[in-house]
């Protein structure tokens, strides 16, 4: 288990309060609220088109919201660019992969570690001593959360040649890379086999347990988000239905119309 980096903060709340989201008079958020815990898991769940995709834009600062506010700690996030979201210790992974398939995974797993970088562009392109070790520093630690991940006998290897699965890990450890506070995790488990999502929930379960980071997911999978999730949000049409624990949105009756349709689908939740 990889301890926190030396410039890792202490866990914050993060707080959205009445977001609303308009595209050209169409609303795909509609004052929506929750609060994501310190160190908590937190699940949005919806059905298609139910604006989870939208807010998680929003949240990480590819769209800006129409009204409301969301925080991180004391930090406003509504009107930061991603690249400013991202220095506040917000990291998050897509549901398509977004890796580099011809470099090796060391390689990939570097680039997380750019915002943390010190060494100016001139000192790093004469490689001066100071530069090496910073680098070597990264590496290092880019290697120890690989192992932590469960990709430690995958360094050298090119990523477009892993397993899907094992893919998906990758991003989810470059994620790591950044020693984020927060942790945005868009449809981890999607096009995972059985296998693969089991080793996936386990590895989100480690990174809440053994690092503390607060977990923000959106996923289908609802035996996953009913086994990780601590708070759950249920988004329909842009607006907030429900929100709880588990359990109690599981019995929600708005909640099982709207998302699970039918009482033997609230079974296999």
């Amino acid at each position: 288990m990889p301890a926190p980096h030396d410039d890792a903060r202490d866990p914050a709340p993060l707080e959205v309060r009445a977001v609303t989201v308009r595209f050209a008079g169409l609303t795909a958020l509609s004052e929506v609220s929750f609060t994501v815990a310190p160190g908590s898991v937190h699940a949005v769940i919806g059905p298609n088109g139910a604006g989870k995709s939208t807010c998680f834009n929003v949240l990480s600062g590819v769209y800006r919201a129409t009204s409301g506010s969301v925080r991180f700690g004391g930090a406003e996030l509504t009107a930061l660019p991603p690249h400013r979201i991202a220095a506040l210790g917000v990291a998050r992974t897509f549901q398509n992969i977004a890796l580099s398939a011809h470099q090796p995974v060391i390689d990939n797993l570097m680039l997380g570690r750019h915002r943390l970088t010190r060494a100016g562009f001139v000192s790093s392109g004469l490689r001066l001593p100071s530069a090496r070790r910073e680098w070597a520093r990264h590496r290092a630690r880019a290697a120890e959360i690989a192992g932590f991940a469960g990709l430690g006998d995958h360094l050298d290897t090119p990523v477009g040649l892993l397993p899907y699965g094992v893919r998906k890990r990758v991003e989810l450890a470059r994620a790591l890379c950044m020693e984020p506070r927060l942790l945005l995790l868009d449809e981890p488990v999607a096009g995972m086999n059985g296998e693969e999502r089991t080793e996936m929930a386990a590895l989100i379960g480690a990174v809440r347990r053994g690092l503390g980071i607060s977990v923000l997911l959106v996923e289908h999978d609802m035996g996953m988000v009913m086994r990780l999730a601590d708070r759950i949000t249920v988004l329909d049409f842009g607006r907030r239905i429900a929100d709880g624990t588990p359990g109690q949105v599981q019995d929600d009756p708005e909640v099982v119309r709207a998302y699970l349709g039918t009482s033997a689908g609230q079974e296999d939740m």
